[in-house]
């Protein structure tokens, strides 16, 4: 699965970024990456969940093809 277009831009924000690092166990970079190619990685339980309280959408919202 992968994540709508908008919903890219929106966590493409630093602080966003840094909890996706946490949660994920990966670096700045690395995060950044699974932005730009809109990695399966970014659909993971614990991203979704940053994901999610950071919008404030649902998962249906989130993600594309639903």
């Amino acid at each position: 699965m992968k994540l709508r277009k908008e919903v890219l831009k929106a966590i493409n924000k630093p602080p966003t970024r840094r909890r996706l690092m946490d949660v994920l166990g990966c670096t700045e970079f690395t995060i950044a990456r699974y932005i730009q190619k809109n990695s399966d990685n970014l659909t993971k339980a614990a991203a979704l969940q940053v994901i999610r309280e950071v919008t404030g959408l649902t998962d249906s919202e989130i993600l594309e093809g639903n």
